[in-house]
């Protein structure tokens, strides 16, 4: 038996490492990030009190939502510097940078000081540090979803890539849990002078435990072997998918859409929603939300696995009917019936549906982009469309609500970004078959 014979046999004997160090790796970012995005969300009625005071009191919480929503509009840049970061310097290098960036804006909305000490300071620095973590979230999806994928066996892309949902999960729980201890023991008045500031410093303790695990992973094969391609062109990630992949870029924004419209409102918005409009207590209104976390961390990799077996098209396709279908009915019975007990009940429906939808969905982009273009291609398809579609979302369904005094306005806006979504799963499958039998 000869020597490469048996480094053979040695290689067939030793299993193989499954790839969950570096779903940790990416994970625990991740989870960081949408961490500190929930708990500006859910305190958003006393930072707009503390840093955005007006004389009437939906007008402060519009302003409040609103530097909530300009931080989206920083995820479009973030994808492409840092999607575009991903395709040229590698997945391990954004995912660094990125949670670097996201420390800095946490940090600042942490210690500063409320508009009654410094002024019109206080909210442009909130402002800032909202851009800072947008920018951060804006490359966070396209590269740890590009890590994830090709770190998995390419039968499994959907259970793995599954868990970029799954840890956002966590971070509801881990936020919702936060804010409902905080609210529990603590006065109003402690909330709203220093109790708020401690949700986000417990966001701030995780930071640097992500940075030292990322910085301990190993780069993806994937990536390792376009970067060493002798004959390879000079890499332009960021034209390559404006130019050449502008049609896949804006059907896969389309896919996004409903998922995280519906992820918004029902996830984010729930706890303010049910806070001013069902009148149900802070505490009880952030279980709700805990419930949804706790549905999605589980049950999102069970949607990622269906997708592996049955199809991302048709367990996709299905998930968006049944959410654009089921949200006018949840709020007529949230409001017909406006008890903690209805809403923790609806609240696991959301989050069954929310992983329905959103779990096959990172692995369906990761197949859409090639390697070369994948961090971009996911990073922009994804945060256009959060931008667009759940971004301002909370903004949106408190503006429909004023203006149309129903309060079940919020569903109307779900349903209707639920069909683009539908219209644009329905697209992108023919696109595809068509791409592979040619």
């Amino acid at each position: 038996m000869t020597l490469q014979t048996t480094a053979t046999h040695a290689s067939i004997a030793r299993p193989k490492r499954g790839p969950w160090k570096e779903i940790v790796a990416a994970s625990i970012g991740n989870a960081l990030e949408f961490y500190d995005l929930l708990i500006y969300g859910y305190f958003a009625v006393v930072i707009g009190k503390l840093f955005f005071p007006s004389d009437n009191e939906t007008t402060s919480l519009l302003l409040s939502v609103g530097s909530f929503g300009i931080s989206f509009l920083m995820r479009p840049l973030g994808a492409m510097v840092l999607g575009s970061y991903a395709d040229r310097a590698g997945r391990k290098a954004s995912l660094t940078m990125s949670i670097l960036i996201m420390m800095i804006g946490t940090a600042m909305i942490t210690f500063t000081p409320s508009y009654q000490q410094i002024g019109v300071a206080a909210p442009m620095i909130i402002i800032v540090a909202r851009m800072l973590q947008g920018f951060s979230t804006g490359g966070e999806f396209g590269a740890a979803t590009a890590f994830m994928v090709e770190h998995a066996d390419a039968k499994r892309r959907g259970f793995f890539a599954s868990w970029q949902l799954s840890t956002q999960g966590l971070a509801t729980v881990l936020a919702a849990g936060v804010s409902a201890l905080l609210s529990y023991v603590l006065t109003d008045v402690q909330l709203n002078d220093w109790g708020w500031r401690v949700a986000f410093g417990i966001g701030l303790l995780i930071g640097p435990v992500g940075f030292y695990i990322r910085s301990q992973i190993d780069e993806t094969p994937d990536f390792q072997k376009v970067a060493a391609a002798v004959d390879a062109p000079k890499r332009t990630p960021l034209r390559d998918v404006l130019i050449k992949g502008h049609v896949s870029l804006l059907l896969a924004i389309g896919v996004v859409a409903g998922a995280t419209a519906f992820n918004y409102v029902h996830k984010l918005y729930m706890p303010t929603y049910a806070l001013k409009q069902l009148h149900i207590a802070a505490t009880s209104s952030y279980m709700g939300a805990l419930v949804t976390g706790v549905t999605l961390m589980f049950m999102a990799p069970v949607f990622g696995t269906l997708s592996d077996t049955h199809g991302r098209f048709r367990v996709l396709s299905i998930a968006l009917l049944i959410t654009g279908l089921s949200s006018y009915p949840m709020f007529v019975l949230l409001n017909t019936y406006p008890t903690v007990t209805t809403l923790l009940l609806v609240q696991a429906i959301v989050g069954v549906l929310i992983a329905a939808c959103l779990g096959p969905i990172p692995a369906m982009l990761a197949d859409i982009f090639p390697t070369s273009i994948r961090g971009t291609g996911l990073a922009l398809s994804y945060n256009f469309s959060v931008t667009l579609f759940g971004g301002f979302a909370p903004l949106i369904v408190t503006w429909m609500i004023e203006a149309t005094g129903s309060k079940l306005a919020p569903s109307f806006y779900v349903m209707g970004t639920a069909l683009i979504s539908v219209i644009a799963v329905v697209a992108l499958g023919r696109r595809m078959r068509g791409t592979v039998q040619h």
